[in-house]
Protein backbone atom coordinates (compact mmCIF):
# COMPACT_ATOMS: atom_id res chain seq x y z
CA UNK A 1 0.00 0.00 0.00
CA UNK A 2 2.70 2.31 -1.02
CA UNK A 3 1.39 6.21 -1.08
CA UNK A 4 -1.47 5.08 1.36
CA UNK A 5 -2.23 7.75 4.17
CA UNK A 6 -3.00 7.05 7.54
CA UNK A 7 -5.66 9.80 8.96
CA UNK A 8 -5.76 9.84 12.90
CA UNK A 9 -8.91 11.53 14.23
CA UNK A 10 -8.54 13.45 17.39
CA UNK A 11 -11.44 14.01 19.63
CA UNK A 12 -12.19 15.27 22.46
CA UNK A 13 -13.77 17.97 25.27
CA UNK A 14 -15.14 21.22 23.55
CA UNK A 15 -13.84 24.03 25.39
CA UNK A 16 -16.48 26.03 23.60
CA UNK A 17 -19.07 24.04 24.42
CA UNK A 18 -18.71 23.46 28.65
CA UNK A 19 -21.60 22.62 31.04
CA UNK A 20 -22.18 25.97 32.56
CA UNK A 21 -21.78 24.34 36.21
CA UNK A 22 -18.23 23.82 35.59
CA UNK A 23 -16.19 25.49 38.48
CA UNK A 24 -13.26 28.19 36.88
CA UNK A 25 -9.86 26.25 36.21
CA UNK A 26 -7.97 24.12 33.97
CA UNK A 27 -10.41 20.61 33.65
CA UNK A 28 -13.75 20.67 32.35
CA UNK A 29 -16.74 18.30 31.10
CA UNK A 30 -18.51 19.78 28.24
CA UNK A 31 -22.06 18.84 26.82
CA UNK A 32 -22.06 15.62 25.42
CA UNK A 33 -21.56 14.24 29.07
CA UNK A 34 -23.13 10.92 29.01
CA UNK A 35 -24.07 11.00 33.28
CA UNK A 36 -22.09 7.55 32.99
CA UNK A 37 -20.57 8.45 36.53
CA UNK A 38 -17.50 7.21 35.36
CA UNK A 39 -15.58 10.07 36.59
CA UNK A 40 -17.65 10.93 39.69
CA UNK A 41 -16.41 7.36 40.85
CA UNK A 42 -12.93 8.40 39.48
CA UNK A 43 -12.26 11.47 41.27
CA UNK A 44 -15.39 12.26 43.69
CA UNK A 45 -14.19 14.73 45.42
CA UNK A 46 -13.89 16.95 41.84
CA UNK A 47 -16.76 15.69 39.87
CA UNK A 48 -20.55 16.48 40.76
CA UNK A 49 -23.66 15.35 39.32
CA UNK A 50 -26.51 18.39 37.82
CA UNK A 51 -29.45 16.14 38.87
CA UNK A 52 -31.71 18.23 37.22
CA UNK A 53 -30.10 17.74 34.14
CA UNK A 54 -28.36 14.96 34.10
CA UNK A 55 -24.64 15.06 33.65
CA UNK A 56 -21.73 16.15 35.75
CA UNK A 57 -19.60 18.95 35.91
CA UNK A 58 -16.03 19.72 37.54
CA UNK A 59 -17.30 20.74 40.88
CA UNK A 60 -13.65 21.25 42.38
CA UNK A 61 -10.33 22.01 40.46
CA UNK A 62 -7.31 19.49 41.88
CA UNK A 63 -5.86 20.57 44.65
CA UNK A 64 -3.43 18.10 45.18
CA UNK A 65 -1.28 15.67 42.92
CA UNK A 66 -3.34 12.65 44.07
CA UNK A 67 -6.78 14.79 43.16
CA UNK A 68 -5.12 15.72 39.44
CA UNK A 69 -3.88 12.28 39.04
CA UNK A 70 -7.91 11.34 39.98
CA UNK A 71 -8.80 13.90 37.29
CA UNK A 72 -6.57 12.87 34.55
CA UNK A 73 -7.34 9.44 34.58
CA UNK A 74 -11.13 10.15 34.47
CA UNK A 75 -10.52 12.48 31.32
CA UNK A 76 -8.67 9.78 29.90
CA UNK A 77 -11.71 6.88 30.52
CA UNK A 78 -14.42 9.42 29.75
CA UNK A 79 -16.40 6.97 26.93
CA UNK A 80 -17.26 9.75 24.94
CA UNK A 81 -14.42 12.47 25.48
CA UNK A 82 -16.63 15.23 27.47
CA UNK A 83 -13.56 16.14 29.95
CA UNK A 84 -10.85 18.73 28.92
CA UNK A 85 -8.04 20.48 30.16
CA UNK A 86 -7.37 23.54 29.18
CA UNK A 87 -2.98 23.12 29.23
Amino acid sequence: MEGAQIKTIITMADRDDKNEKNVPGKFYVDTQCIDCDLCRETAPDNFARDEDEGYSYVSKQPENDEELEQCREAMEGCPVEAIGDDT
